[in-house]
């Protein structure tokens, strides 16, 4: 336990990884990563998320997933009825978004991009992993992590998708990777993944899907006004657009 690191990572994506039938609104893939030590999220990032959903449903078997928040579905329909509570919960979600002592890595990949400038372009999901991880270690080495065993926490997407998932990080922590540019050591860090099922209800894996979407769409449309990302943008150490 004493090679446990001092942080957890938890990511997240927006929009599909493919390349078939892309999005024309949105033709964007964007992944992730929040570093957070351990100390502060068991005491100050679980307890206010904890104490939102106590506050406003009672309990704490509340999902906040970013797509039913931003559509008022499920059981955040009540906000679309009640634009005085919707304000507020939007308020009350604004500054934990601010408090949360987390930072961000980011990789956003430009599909119609990708494509045009390679003919046979690798996964966006694995280029945008590998650049995440880059960023990661460089910033865990700064922490003196060194050679600690460092937890990066996934949400399940099924057996063959988290399979496929696990290689390809596997292959990465390995340095065993193709790029054909300065590689990164990945072995200094103990990098370990973790597959978690939504139902689970992991407070990380919920504020890491809050973040996903407002950094795309940065990308994408830099001149339109985006709240989210705004209030995060403090705390990113590292985005890559790509191509």
């Amino acid at each position: 336990m004493s090679n446990y690191a001092d942080y957890v990572v938890f990511a997240d994506e927006s929009g599909d990884h493919g390349l078939d039938g892309i999005d024309k609104g949105f033709p964007m893939f964007c992944l992730s990563f929040c570093l957070i030590k351990k100390q502060d999220y068991v005491s100050t990032v679980v307890p206010a998320f904890q104490q939102l959903k106590f506050d406003f449903w009672g309990h704490d078997g509340i999902v906040l997933h970013e797509r039913e928040i931003r559509k008022s579905k499920g059981p955040f329909a009540v906000l679309r009825a009640n634009p005085e509570l919707r304000q507020h919960f939007y308020g009350r979600m604004n500054t934990l978004m601010v408090d949360a002592p987390m930072h961000i890595s980011a990789s956003v990949i430009r599909k119609h991009n990708l494509i045009e400038k390679y003919k046979t372009p690798w996964n966006p999901y694995e280029i945008a992993l590998y650049f995440c991880m880059e960023r990661l270690l460089s910033r865990l080495l700064a922490e003196k992590q060194h050679g600690k065993l460092v937890h990066v926490l996934f949400e399940s997407r099924g057996n063959r998708e988290d399979a496929e998932l696990e290689i390809e990080f596997r292959r990465i922590c390995a340095n065993r990777n193709n790029w054909g540019y300065k590689q990164s050591d990945f072995t200094q860090i103990q990098f370990e993944p973790v597959f978690v099922s939504k139902a689970a209800n992991a407070t990380g894996l919920q504020l890491a899907d809050l973040t996903a979407r407002p950094i795309a769409l940065h990308y994408l449309r830099p001149e339109q006004a985006n709240r989210a990302y705004d209030l995060i943008a403090p705390k990113l150490y590292g985005v890559k657009s790509f191509p």
